[in-house]
């Protein structure tokens, strides 16, 4: 009796193949896991294979295998190296064939405790060979004429930078220069330093700002890079960062002649107030004029007590009338040959894209990118006809 009921319990019992067992594992897996999640671990023993990369996450007491396919790996800005600490979204990867399960990876960024590890590693290494010494840093232009911007473009750092800018100093000539701010893009920014080490007395720039807006601490790690801290070394111009909050160093920081705490504070740091510097001349000239006026008064004086002749004071009167009447008209010159003066009245300067003023038609054609210097601010045009006037070729 005993065998005929055993044999009836086995009947009762789901009947799989190996094929349909490891499927249903599978769907079981789909339908009660998470489609997405987050994970941070250690990275161990990175290997690429096919295009593929493969490695194991590890929490210290346990383990799972990994994989980052090659069209993933293609986008993502970070590839770590055995040890590294990463914050992984994934999903389950689970192949019926063999019933073997892994994690594959989404999207892939160095966790805070790896981004901090090389920062100081860079920062001990730079630091023995004197890099980061005081006595390298130098000092900034007092009144920049031309200066370049590195940040990413568009953004709204560079949409601050260039108001702040205009605000600030509008006689300097801005050139933008686009960078990557994030991710593993070190050769594209080691490049742009290159190409200023070989060009920067052409262009006439004087100052370099080195800028990216806010962002997590491990959005910043491409600014520790060695490689980027010794183009910054070599850099023929004084050069400012202002790079992420106010609590963020990174290596380029230490490196820079300046570091600021924002971007906008960079070019703060770096531009002279215009309406500032204007009322301090304002008031030296108001000073110097007193100054005068109390000499002047002086030498009457005197010259009254050891003449006592109404002739000599006159002659004196009239010498003080002469010399205020000097002043005036160079006062009066002042203004008249003052750009701002034609600015109001509805005059405009025309630059290139390479900062360059326009003044004539040659070397340009239809499709070219100015830029039209307002009193208030710029506007940036494409040229789509142009018409030779009745003065052609006269100056």
């Amino acid at each position: 009796m005993a065998p005929l009921q055993a044999t009836k319990e086995l009947m009762d019992l789901p009947r799989y193949s190996v094929q349909q067992l490891n499927e249903a594992i599978g769907v079981l897996l789909e339908r009660a896991f998470a489609p997405r999640f987050l994970i941070e671990a250690a990275a161990l023993k990175p290997v690429l294979k096919k295009g593929h990369l493969w490695f194991t996450l590890s929490d210290g007491d346990a383990t799972i295998q990994a994989v980052a396919w090659a069209s993933t790996l293609q986008r993502l800005d970070f590839c770590p190296e055995d040890g590294d600490g990463v914050v992984v979204v994934a999903k389950l990867n689970f192949w019926a064939a063999r019933a073997s399960l892994s994690v594959q990876v989404l999207d892939m960024r160095p966790s805070l405790t790896t981004v901090l590890r090389r920062f100081e590693a860079v920062k001990i290494k730079l630091e023995a060979e004197g890099l980061l010494a005081l006595e390298k840093k130098r000092s900034l232009p007092a009144y920049p004429s031309c200066i370049a911007l590195l940040t990413s473009v568009p953004s709204s750092a560079l949409a601050d930078l260039l108001h702040t800018a205009q605000q600030r100093w509008p006689g300097c000539a801005i050139r933008v220069v686009p960078i990557p701010v994030q991710g593993d893009k070190e050769k594209e920014i080691c490049s742009v330093f290159e190409k200023l080490e070989k060009h920067w007395q052409q262009l006439g720039i004087e100052a370099l700002v080195l800028a990216r807006g806010g962002g997590s601490r491990e959005d910043l790690a491409i600014f520790d890079s060695e490689a980027i801290a010794r183009c910054i070394s070599r850099c023929p111009i004084p050069t400012i960062t202002g790079i992420g909050h106010e609590d963020d160093i990174t290596v380029a920081d230490l490196v820079a002649d300046y570091r600021a705490a924002t971007p906008t504070a960079a070019i703060v740091a770096l531009l002279p107030d215009c309406k500032q510097k204007q009322q301090q001349l304002y008031q030296q000239g108001l000073h110097w004029r007193q100054y005068l006026q109390n000499r002047i008064q002086i030498k009457i004086d005197n010259h009254h007590q050891n003449q006592g002749t109404q002739q000599c004071k006159n002659s004196v009167e009239k010498r003080i009338e002469r010399k205020l009447w000097q002043l005036k008209n160079l006062i009066n010159l002042r203004s008249a040959v003052s750009p701002l003066r034609l600015a109001k009245r509805g005059y405009c300067i025309l630059r290139t894209e390479a900062g360059k003023v326009v003044k004539n038609s040659k070397n340009l054609k239809k499709g070219d990118l100015i830029s039209a210097e307002l009193i208030d601010g710029s506007l940036e045009l494409t040229i789509n006809n142009f018409a030779k006037g009745k003065n052609e070729g006269q100056l």
